[in-house]
């Protein structure tokens, strides 16, 4: 029930930040960030007492594990939002996190007891890890559509609305690039973990499960994008492009896995 209270929040933030999209007045960009930041602590509370009443981070199933993306996305927003002021963010990244959150919301708060290979100490600080690349990921995807926006109306020189909202072409190529690496980084310590716990629960550090295999394919574009970038300087549109076709696949895998393949990351489906 008071998850449906964060989804109700959050649709209020969601309304606000694309009627300021379209709009982009002061006093929408506060009743936005004051919303989310309310729906994300309504969130908090949520995921605090399922984690209490189960005794382990509730990302289990579909349900969970959507629940706890779309709180992972906001968490990030917040933080990128108080670092860089970029108030239109919001109106590409909550509207997709709001959505993330209507099927845990609307399906019941039925706690999915911990499956036997997954009690372990390694779940909580290998699913956060993950998660938060994930979100990592989630806000370089939502600044590389802003920039490929931007560059958009640069060049056919017909400026909207938003136009003086969207920070300069290279001020968004700088923080995407930013994000992402953190993002990848955190991915890397999520896989590394991942692995020390395969290793001491099943003997080996890979066992071909289709969420490893995606997790490496996932990790490989965005090692590639970041050495690329390091290198042989990509940047701007090509950068962006990758970045959210990286952003497709993994939530490709993410939905596929937990939906229609079978994988001992997630035995309890939805």
């Amino acid at each position: 029930m008071i998850l449906k209270v964060a989804l109700a929040v959050y649709l209020l933030s969601t309304i606000f930040c694309l009627v300021y999209f379209v709009s982009p007045r002061k006093s929408l960009a506060t009743a936005y960030l004051a919303s989310a930041v309310a729906g994300f602590l309504i969130h908090t509370w949520v995921l605090i007492e399922s984690y209490l009443q189960a005794g382990h981070i509730p990302v289990t199933n579909l349900k969970e594990g959507l629940s706890f993306f779309s709180w992972t996305i906001i968490l990030i927003f917040l933080i990128i939002e108080y670092r860089y002021k970029i108030l239109i963010l919001g109106s590409f990244i909550i509207p997709p996190a709001f959505i993330a959150l209507l099927y845990p919301a609307l399906a019941g708060d039925r706690i999915t007891a911990l499956a036997p290979l997954l009690q372990s100490s390694w779940l909580g600080v290998h699913v956060t890890l993950a998660f938060l690349g994930d979100a990592s990921f989630a806000l370089a995807t939502a600044l590389s559509v802003m920039y490929i926006l931007q560059e958009r109306q640069l060049k056919s020189h017909k400026f909207g609305a938003t136009f003086r909202k969207l920070p300069s072409l290279e001020v968004l190529d700088l923080i995407n690039h930013r994000i992402m690496t953190i993002g990848f980084l955190l991915l890397t310590l999520g896989i590394i973990t991942g692995a020390l716990w395969a290793r001491a629960a099943l003997g080996s550090y890979i066992q071909g499960d289709p969420r490893e295999i995606w997790s490496l394919i996932t990790w490989v574009i965005y090692a590639g994008l970041v050495h690329s970038r390091l290198t042989i300087g990509w940047r701007g549109r090509k950068s962006a492009i990758l970045t959210i076709v990286g952003f497709c696949v993994l939530i490709f895998a993410f939905l596929a896995i937990n939906t229609f393949i079978p994988s001992y990351h997630y035995p309890g489906r939805f």
